[in-house]
């Protein structure tokens, strides 16, 4: 087995994990699946509908519960539309076994996320989402449950994505502030660092005519998931602007796109995650697709610029946000080794040196 440094594993240790079997693809990987520092996960042959999100817990594997409570079986070889308010569980074409030093972790795609898909990957005797602890041998499996949009999926359809880990190597607050002197991670003039680096929106307005964001509408038509540009925007999705107050009221239940007043940058030798912000502070969320390869926002890889875009959802009461407010925080891991191809280096990058954008799939 592949020596392994502690650290963010890169794309080029995944693919020796793959030679050596601690990921076992059921077909060669794609291309551009192999990202730098992440692997995306491809959906198999089936799905099913079900009643509820589970998670099996220690004494069950995933196929127990769906035996329990799945309404039926969905073929996803020739596509399969994935309605909004259903809960789905789907096979994925990868699965592992890890040695015992080696954790993962998984995230929606950032694309996933933009069209306001909600998914998790869950394994067998799991007690948590998109954690895979180390040592796991065994399938994966994806919930899927879209929010606003029905998408069209089918056979090689990629949700989620998973990093892998082997120690405790997150940055602290002291190392966090030492990186920012060196590469500067964001650009705050006075970052707030504090478990993460503090990421606020922008309610000032990007261009001339002062947009701030787009609010998804609904009762919309379809988006096919593998087809980048293929959904008008004003299609899905209403556009907002900056007003005298610079401030949005986020309506319960309503899907929306912002993005970051800082631009952020990931040096080649990090990975980062925006993790969710404290609830405390207000009844919203922010993010579901949160890892950033090494070479975000990096200059060099064509990156200078980049924010980051905010996928907000508020919960149960009408909130106000107001310009500069913080929602989030970026959390940095060092890698393993730097990988070769940062990203926007190559294929597969669609949202370096990104403002305000919606996902590939509109034009």
């Amino acid at each position: 087995m592949v020596a392994l440094r502690d650290g963010i594993q890169s794309a080029e240790t995944i693919v020796r994990l793959a030679e050596e079997g601690a990921i076992r693809p059921e077909a060669p990987f794609a291309p551009d699946q192999v990202q730098p520092a992440s692997l995306d996960l491809r959906l198999g042959r089936r799905a099913y509908r079900v009643r509820a999100s589970f998670l099996p817990g220690p004494h069950h594997t995933v196929r127990d519960r769906l035996a329990q409570l799945s309404f039926h079986e969905i073929d996803l070889g020739a596509g399969a539309i994935l309605e909004t308010g259903s809960v789905y569980i789907a096979e994925l074409q990868e699965s592992l076994a890890l040695p015992s030093d080696l954790s993962a972790a998984a995230n929606p795609k950032s694309s996933t996320g933009r069209i306001d898909v909600f998914t998790r990957v869950i394994t067998d005797r799991g007690q948590e989402f998109d954690t895979i602890g180390a040592g796991y041998g065994g399938p994966l499996y994806a919930e899927i449950s879209p929010r606003t949009f029905p998408v069209l999926v089918r056979t090689g359809t990629r949700l989620s994505q998973l990093r892998l880990r082997k120690g405790e190597v997150r940055l602290n607050d002291a190392e966090l502030h030492a990186l920012h002197e060196r590469e500067r991670i964001v650009t705050s003039a006075e970052p707030s660092i504090q478990d993460g680096v503090a990421v606020s929106v922008d309610l000032s307005g990007f261009n001339s005519d002062g947009l701030i964001g787009y609010r998804a509408k609904r009762h919309t038509g379809l988006v096919d998931v593998d087809r980048p540009g293929s959904c008008r925007i004003s299609d899905f999705w209403e556009p907002l602007y900056a007003d005298a107050s610079r401030t949005l009221i986020l309506d319960p239940g309503q899907f929306y796109i912002l993005a970051s007043k800082e631009a952020v940058h990931v040096p080649p030798d990090y990975a980062a995650e925006m993790v969710p912000f404290d609830p405390l502070v207000g009844e919203f969320r922010v993010h579901y697709a949160g890892f950033f390869d090494p070479g975000f926002g990096h200059a060099p890889a064509g990156g200078e610029g980049a924010r980051a875009v905010l996928e907000v959802r508020s919960r149960d009461v009408p909130f106000i946000l107001e310009d500069g407010q913080i929602v989030g925080r970026l959390v940095y891991e060092r890698m393993a080794e730097r990988p070769r191809v940062l990203y926007g280096s190559g294929a597969g990058s669609n949202y370096q040196a990104q403002g305000l954008k919606l996902s590939k799939h509109f034009r």
